[in-house]
Parts: C-alpha cells; structure tokens; sequence
C-alpha cells in the first residue's frame, strides 16, 4: 500500500553539509561587514590612526 520510495540517508547528511557551509559563509560576511563597519566608523570621527595593528605577527 505504499508505493513511496524510502529517503537515503545520504540526503539528509548533504543537506546538513549544506546548512553548515551557508552558516559558515553568514558568519564570515558578518564578521567583514562588522569590521568594515568599525574601520568607516573610524574615519568618519576624523581620527587616522584607524588600522587595526595586528599583534599576532611576529617577525
């Protein structure tokens, strides 16, 4: 009596992959629009010294 085919589990496991990767890309363009955001607001109060130094680098 039922004629529907059963789902593969490969499915729900592919689009699990796929809602993870457009959560990693939201989180990344949020993260830039946030610094950018931080950086014009910088400019914008008139100060030059707006580059965030990076303090990670080591020579």
């Amino acid at each position: 009596m039922n004629d529907q085919p059963a789902h593969s589990p490969w499915r729900s496991v592919v689009a699990l992959a796929l809602v993870i990767v457009l959560l990693g890309g939201v989180w990344f363009v949020m993260r830039e629009l946030r610094r950018s955001a931080a950086l014009q607001d910088c400019f914008a109060s008139g100060r030059t010294n707006c580059v965030r130094i990076d303090s990670t680098a080591r020579k």
